[in-house]
């Protein structure tokens, strides 16, 4: 990956091409990471709104365990989402380059960790869930608030049910007829469009890959997709580090 490049996509000045492209790698990423760790775990990581659902059904059905296990789960996403904003807001107080590298790097090294350690992590329990799922939904809840950080809430790449509501949105913008000539027309954003078909697009790729990958590799299929993260994020990184060294 050239290295301007890279700096241009995970780097601290931000334009709006850049973070398209981000988005649509990381929604890959993404979609590779939860269906994947459905393999691995029997459980998606990423889908809270699924998760929250079920604990109230788990709650009315008097299956608190069960409940519980979707709170934990929900409690490591927002963690996640937590550490980054914690990570973004330190990196921006220093002017640091890699304020949105570092908790990507940080997700990598996690990935990383969730295919080395795998098996003896699916055996250790955090807050009555497996670590594995606990780990992945702290990723996923890491790698979304990066993407909304870093493009003012306009992307999101763990999820696509707010996606497939905008492309709707915009479908029916492109529909409507305009014959009231007194009135302003209704124009769709066909860029925007094509963003969102994109993402989707991606996560669905990603899906493919990553349960494939999973299926036929076991927890090494998360190598690739941590090399992925590392590539994205580390020549800021080593900006900060050169200019440190300097200082």
């Amino acid at each position: 990956m050239p290295i301007n490049y890279a700096r241009r996509l995970t780097g601290r000045q931000r334009e709006p091409g850049g973070n398209r492209q981000l988005g649509m790698v990381l929604a890959f990423v993404a979609g590779a990471a939860n269906a994947g760790g459905f393999v691995a775990v029997h459980q998606y990581t990423s889908h809270m709104t699924g998760i929250v659902s079920a604990m109230a059904d788990h709650a009315a059905a008097g299956a608190f365990e069960l409940a519980a296990a979707g709170l934990a789960a929900l409690l490591a996403f927002i963690g996640g989402a937590a550490c980054c904003a914690l990570m973004v807001n330190y990196a921006r107080r220093r002017a640091l380059h890699s304020v949105y590298a570092l908790p990507l790097l940080f997700e990598a090294v996690l990935l990383l960790s969730f295919g080395m350690l795998g098996t003896w992590l699916a055996s250790v329990e955090v807050l009555i869930v497996p670590a594995t799922v606990t780990l992945l939904c702290f990723m996923m809840g890491l790698q979304n608030a990066v993407i909304t950080k870093l493009s003012n809430a306009e992307i999101r790449t763990t999820h696509i049910t707010g996606v497939v509501t905008d492309i709707g949105i915009e479908l029916g913008k492109a529909l409507y007829p305009n014959r009231d000539g007194a009135a302003p027309p209704v124009v769709a954003n066909r860029g925007r469009l094509c963003l969102l078909a994109m993402l989707a697009l991606c996560f669905f790729v990603g899906g493919i890959v990553g349960a494939t990958g999973f299926a036929r590799l076991g927890y090494a299929a998360t190598v690739p997709l941590a090399t992925m993260l590392v590539l994205l994020a580390i020549v800021p990184v080593v900006d900060d580090l050169r200019r440190l060294r300097m200082n």
